[in-house]
């Protein structure tokens, strides 16, 4: 899918830009309905102060970006799937905060991070056959995707 020609700033580019998109357009969605929506949710106990997730998303997302990257660079015969799979489930990624925070759907966003829950793991599988470095950063992101739909569930409950 890659040409191998391409160069290394391209590649690191077309690592970045989705990233740094579903990055941005789910701090768009959520950050005005922190302080007002739900802020008067009931939470579980478990639920981290709220200045956790900022340094614990940038960690997860720089993670991604560069394990993105690691597969783009690979001349490998499951890179179309693998990249495929990867924007699949970084636009979930997105599409859950604007379901959760912006249409204030905890339900919704159950069923939103389910399927992102799903697309990380393809995602996990596929990268594997083509770098398992790049595999293995994922993994954080897939058991903190595991905490936050514990949390999500928990808040529909309570809600």
């Amino acid at each position: 899918m890659i040409n191998p020609g391409t160069s290394t700033l391209l590649l690191i580019l077309a690592a970045i830009v989705p990233v740094a998109a579903a990055a941005i357009a789910g701090n768009l969605a959520t950050i005005p309905n922190v302080p007002t929506w739900y802020a008067h949710l009931t939470k579980p106990s478990f639920n981290p102060p709220n200045w956790v997730f900022a340094p614990v998303w940038t960690t997860l997302y720089l993670m991604m970006a560069y394990a993105f990257y690691r597969v783009l660079k690979a001349n490998a015969d499951w890179i179309s799937f693998a990249v495929a799979i990867f924007l699949v489930q970084i636009t979930l990624n997105a599409a859950w905060s604007w379901v959760f925070f912006s249409f204030h759907s905890p339900r919704g966003g159950l069923v939103v991070i389910t399927l992102l829950w799903l697309a990380i793991v393809l995602t996990i599988l596929a990268f594997w056959q083509i770098d398992p470095t790049a595999s293995m950063l994922l993994w954080p992101y897939l058991l903190w995707v595991s905490f936050a739909a514990a949390l999500n569930w928990e808040i529909d409950r309570l809600n």
